[in-house]
């Protein structure tokens, strides 16, 4: 390589976006390309098994990361990685698929060349992913350098995925250094809105009375617009609040103002439903209600005493004010929320209030998570898979510091394990901690390998219940459909290549409380956790039992 290309400029413009690692598999198409990445002073090249994984990956790295990068080859590539970036769009991850093609000269001619379907023509991929991402482009040497910038800051801009079409010969195009970084983002916010939604919000405040009688619910759109910071000051003022399951984390789980996880009236407990049905005046913070975040939409929400905080809109009662930012808001809010009186707060309620289970005890739905829960550790990312693991998880408290990953909305089983290798890569000095089905686990299996090849630090939690469990709760229970082929799963280390990795099989309490307590912050440890084929935890069971008739 020689000279600078457009293909080093699309791997600097990534670095600057703060992604240090690319995730994919290789093809002829994208090989010229991959030469550019691997050596970029500071963008590493991860490999993995299968594309999908890739995205899933990608993903898991956006989420903790702010941003993330895949790189498939044209055709069977792209559409292997379809899938995770519809669910990156779904649950607002910024991921920026990159895409090899077959060099602009080859496509004029319009030959059947591999990897297409025969017609000679090359935009039918591009297509596909016009309704699963937010800005696309297929690049020429005309305008590579200007829809690469414009495609990056859409993605940033907007937390959504992004697609770029590179043509083999136009990745070596030689273009000249970027004369300075991409443009800062814009607050959007109307002053003219935001005063209004204010001087509403003021008043509806006021109606309630005290710090106390205010309820705030936390959603995802508080992470993915980097609103987090925002929303703690908020909170700082002793205003009693929840989340969504979506958002496990986003908060201090031990704070003393916070009140659980909202699942709406089928899923929570009374305490959580009080603090946040019977608020005088609800503050809902980049909430989105969908039928699994919501126990099946069974949120009691009065509109006319809450204040609802979108994307780049704001809401009280029923008057809309736009547009006004999430950021913008909150910190409109935290200054209103100062102006109130303090009042008793909610007695917290214990994080466990169950005595533990003797160790002999057998394995259950209701002691495996609870013994996971005890086990965590300030600053561990826990990926809990759809499923049992996701719904066992939700209503146990979480230590200070830890991460919550799941994916409720787009909901494809098997997604957290790729993405296990994604969160530890982009934040390399927590362990991760991945809770997933015997089930989703074999979908996307493949990718522990290349957790092991790379040393990632983790503990792994396989939930051996012989099939999937969650479809058994909804419909046919004893139907072959649900079935799934038994596995040892402590032989896998070895079948990977690592023999010397950790790996247990655990069918009661204490043996599944030695493994967790033996499971270091810098070692792999695979537990295979034994519990009964129908046992389901209860939040799931409340879910289930509702989706079946529907």
């Amino acid at each position: 390589m020689s000279g600078y290309t457009v293909a080093d400029h699309l791997v600097d413009r990534l670095a600057e976006l703060g992604v240090d690692r690319i995730f994919g598999v290789p093809g002829d198409y994208s090989l010229g390309l991959l030469d550019h990445v691997v050596h970029h002073p500071s963008v590493r090249w991860t490999g993995c098994t299968n594309e999908l994984n890739a995205g899933y990956a990608a993903d898991g790295y956006g989420r903790l990361r702010g941003a993330g990068a895949l790189c498939t080859t044209f055709g069977v590539g792209e559409l292997s990685a379809l899938n995770a970036v519809a669910g990156s769009y779904a649950e607002h991850v910024p991921v920026v698929h990159v895409v090899g093609a077959p060099a602009l000269a080859k496509q004029a001619l319009h030959r059947p060349l591999h990897h297409t379907l025969g017609d000679g023509e090359f935009g039918h991929f591009v297509a596909a992913h016009a309704d699963i991402t937010c800005a696309r482009a297929c690049l020429t040497p005309d305008n590579a350098v200007a829809e690469i910038d414009r495609v990056l800051v859409e993605v940033r801009d907007r937390r959504l995925p992004g697609y770029l079409l590179m043509p083999a010969d136009v990745a070596e195009v030689p273009v000249e250094r970027a004369a300075g970084p991409l443009p800062l983002a814009v607050d959007g916010t109307d002053p003219e809105a935001l005063v209004e939604f204010t001087e509403a919000a003021r008043r509806l405040l006021a109606h309630a009375g005290t710090l106390a009688d205010v309820g705030v619910l936390a959603g995802l759109l508080v992470h993915r617009f980097d609103a987090a910071g925002r929303l703690a000051k908020l909170l700082a003022a002793g205003v009693p609040h929840a989340t969504t399951p979506w958002a496990k984390s986003l908060v201090d789980e031990t704070a003393p103002g916070f009140a659980g996880t909202y699942s709406g009236a089928a899923g929570s407990t009374e305490q959580t439903r009080r603090v946040i049905e019977d608020a005088a005046a609800l503050i809902l913070a980049g909430v989105q209600f969908t039928d699994l975040n919501s126990g099946l939409f069974s949120q009691r929400i009065t509109r006319s005493r809450t204040i609802e905080l979108g994307a780049g809109s704001a809401s009280v009662g029923a008057a809309t004010f736009a547009p006004v930012e999430l950021p913008a808001a909150l910190g409109a809010l935290e200054g209103l929320l100062a102006e109130l009186e303090t009042g008793p707060l909610p007695e917290p309620s214990p994080a466990d209030p169950l005595p533990a289970a003797p160790p002999e005890q057998s394995l259950g739905q209701e002691s495996l998570w609870r013994e996971v829960a005890a086990s965590l550790r300030a600053g561990d990312v826990v990926l809990a898979d759809q499923g049992t693991a996701f719904y066992g998880m939700t209503p146990h408290r979480l230590p200070a510091g830890v991460t919550f990953v799941g994916q409720p909305l787009w909901a494809s089983i098997g997604y957290t394990l790729p993405a296990l290798l994604g969160a530890c890569t982009a934040d390399p000095l927590r362990r991760g901690v991945l809770l997933i089905g015997d089930g989703a686990a074999q979908m996307t299996v493949q990718e522990l390998s290349t957790v092991l090849r790379l040393g990632v630090p983790a503990l792994v939690v396989v939930v051996d219940n012989d099939g999937y469990t969650v479809e058994r709760a909804i419909h046919g229970p004893d139907e072959p459909y649900n079935d799934i082929a038994r596995w040892d799963w402590t032989t896998l280390p070895a079948l990977f290549g690592v023999p010397a990795a950790t790996a247990v099989r655990a069918e009661t309490v204490g043996e599944l409380r030695a493994a967790l307590a033996g499971a270091g912050p810098d070692g792999f440890t695979l537990v295979q956790a034994v519990v009964p084929r129908d046992d389901v935890p209860e939040l799931l069971d409340t879910l289930t039992r509702a989706l079946g008739p529907r």
